[in-house]
């Protein structure tokens, strides 16, 4: 297929299977970026419903950054991966303190931000500012695998950047992108999604039977109400996995323990 027939189909797919989103249906950068964190590892069925209800709660930069951690891992809890939740957080402090309250418009200033990588800064530079941005991330790899490399390659980003770099429409990134993402998604779920063909690509464990479903799962609690230690240490006796998981999020700063008593950071 040629450069010229990618870009064909691509817009004709895009129109195709074009998904409404809040995050699309309002582009602001502060939804842009909420939805960005939300949906690294998680799919956007999911995301829908708990964005709705994270930008009720915390409709822009401020109202999230005056938040206490504690509100924000609560109203995060049933995503998993609440790091995610603490970088969010920590960005709208961010634009609120090293910004003047408005959110940054360069990619070197995106990419400043707590969590944000490579992919998720162009990802808002294109979402939000709807710049030409080249950027990489698992729907993009799809697609691009599917047309452009056989089977049994095993194909590095830096392979697929000159490539996308040439067909992006530079008149229409934006939408060019969503019609990459919807067709990414119905590649997926027809069996032809070939991520494993990727070399960054890496499987991710289950969640049953993982530390992080005891680190979840302690979050959950505690976004209930605090938890006495000798409590916590009795729902998990004997199991190995629950020494790790507190570890960690008193490590990543999500829980903290007083008196012997743990609750959601402050």
């Amino acid at each position: 297929m040629s450069e010229g027939e990618f870009c064909e189909l691509i817009w004709s797919k895009g129109g195709e299977l074009y998904r409404s989103m809040p995050w699309r249906d309002d582009t602001r950068p502060y939804y842009v970026l909420v939805s960005e964190l939300m949906l690294q590892q998680t799919q956007v069925d999911r995301v829908i419903p708990k964005f709705n209800d994270f930008i009720a709660r915390f409709p822009d930069e401020k109202s999230l950054a005056q938040a206490s951690l504690a509100d924000v891992l609560t109203m995060w809890s049933g995503l998993g991966y609440n790091r995610r939740a603490k970088f969010l957080h920590e960005s709208t402090k961010k634009i609120m303190l090293d910004f003047n309250g408005a959110f940054p418009e360069t990619y070197v200033e995106v990419l400043s931000l707590p969590g944000v990588g490579p992919g998720t800064a162009g990802a808002i530079m294109t979402y939000a500012f709807n710049q030409p941005t080249v950027f990489v991330e698992t729907n993009v790899r799809t697609v691009y695998f599917h047309h452009f490399f056989d089977d049994g390659d095993k194909v590095s980003d830096a392979q697929l950047l000159p490539i996308i770099e040439r067909t992006l429409d530079g008149e229409h990134p934006r939408e060019f992108y969503w019609a990459l993402m919807d067709y990414g998604t119905w590649l997926k779920k027809n069996g032809a999604g070939r991520i494993s063909q990727s070399k960054h690509y890496k499987k991710q464990a289950p969640l049953k039977g993982s530390v992080r479903e005891v680190r979840g799962q302690i979050i959950k609690q505690l976004a209930n109400g605090d938890v006495p230690r000798i409590d916590l240490q009795k729902q998990y006796d004997g199991d190995e996995r629950f020494s790790i998981a507190l570890d960690g999020l008193l490590v990543d700063g999500l829980i903290t323990e007083t008196n012997k008593i743990f609750h959601l950071t402050k």
